[in-house]
Parts: structure tokens; sequence; C-alpha cells
């Protein structure tokens, strides 16, 4: 009897792996979004992209948008190939990031505002989980690092840390927000993706690994990064 296409050994349902893809996404827009309502501090991409919007007239969201178009074109001298997620990455975090902030209040309470960066990176942790596991492609950040790392042969860890400790020292002095939950978001998104990575592995996907969340000697759902 025949498989069915898409259903069988080896592949991966399409439905399944497009549902996780946008769903993470927005839900990552969604936490960037609370991360900024929180107001303790931003992870470092967000920070160079608040620091921008405070020096024109665009919103953060749209900041995010332009930044991750303008990342994607570096791709193109280190021969990065984007994919259905890398695109939708780059439309849907800054639009969703922008609607979040229109729809929910500026809290000036710390009680209210701690439990929310705490919602906020675990959110987020979740929604790296559910879109890098659907294997449709790199984000733009990502896919500059992984890009660096093949060209440099530089550790992935090591470039990763310089990209985003230039982007997190232009952002703070551009006037983003660099806080306790830019510490927090650092030390948490690492163990929480990797949770959530394993725990919404999709098996059955062809091809190998991305290079993004796995490693020579581990799955993707063991490992976010190379060695």
């Amino acid at each position: 009897m025949s498989t069915p296409r898409g259903s069988g050994p080896g592949r991966a349902p399409v439905t399944r792996r497009l549902v996780q893809l946008y769903t993470g996404l927005p839900l990552y827009g969604v936490s960037m979004g609370l991360m900024v309502r929180a107001d303790l501090g931003l992870e470092p991409w967000s920070v160079l992209n608040q620091g921008i919007s405070r020096h024109t007239e665009l919103s953060i969201g749209t900041v995010t948008v332009v930044s991750g178009v303008l990342i994607l074109l570096l791709w193109i001298p280190l021969r990065q190939r984007p994919g259905l997620g890398t695109v939708s990455n780059v439309v849907i975090l800054g639009l969703v990031m922008d609607a979040t902030l229109a729809v929910t209040p500026e809290l000036s309470a710390l009680g209210a505002r701690i439990p929310l960066l705490a919602f906020a990176v675990v959110l987020n942790g979740a929604a790296t989980g559910l879109y890098i596991s659907a294997r449709y492609g790199a984000g733009p950040r990502d896919g500059l690092m992984t890009g660096l790392h093949q060209r440099t042969g530089r550790p992935v860890r090591l470039v990763r840390t310089c990209i985003e400790i230039t982007v997190l020292a232009v952002g703070f002095l551009l006037g983003g927000s660099l806080g306790v939950g830019t510490v927090v978001y650092a030390l948490a998104i690492g163990p929480l993706a990797q949770f959530f990575l394993r725990r919404f592995a999709i098996s059955g996907l062809p091809g190998e690994p991305s290079p993004v969340v796995a490693c020579s000697r581990t799955s993707p759902e063991h490992a976010i990064l190379p060695e």
C-alpha cells in the first residue's frame, strides 16, 4: 500500500511545520513587545532597534523590520540562502511587536513589571522552540551569525557573542533600554530554548539539521548552537 505524500516515514507533516512557524513567529513578536512594556531591559537586538527608533520617527517594530531587511542584504556576500521562515521572520516580528505595544498599557508598578518580564522571557523561549523546530530557515540575525561562522571559521559562540556585544553597545549609546532584563534574557534564553526545542521537535524532517539549532554531535532537540 502506498503512503500518502507528506505523511510517511522520513517526511514531517507540512501542516504541523507551518502551524509551528506561524504560531512561533507571532508569539516571538508578542514577547518582544512585552519586554518593552516591562521596561527592565531588552535583548541585544531590541536594544539596538529601540535606540534607532528614539532617533527617528519610526516605531521600534518598523525599525525591526527595516533592520531585518538590511541584515538580509549582508547574507549575499556570506552566501546564505533565506527560506520561508527567514522572510516571514522579517515581516512578522516587527508588525506583531508594534501591535502588542498598541494594545498593552504602560506599567509603572515594579510588582507588575517583574512578572511581565518573566512571562515575556519564557514566551520568547517557547516561540523560539516552535519556529526553529519547523525548520523553514534561520532568522536574519541567526543567518548572519552562521554565515560569519562559516566564512571566518570562528566558533559560533564567539561570533554570536561578538555580534551581540556590538549591537548591545551601539544600542545603549543610542538610548536603548539596557537593564536587569537584558541579563535575565541572556542567562535564561539558552536553557529555555533548548527545553522547548525538545518539546516541539518534529521527527522525520528531510535533510540535515539547521546549523542554527544543531551541532555535529547532537540533534536539533539537544542543541541550539554549534560548538
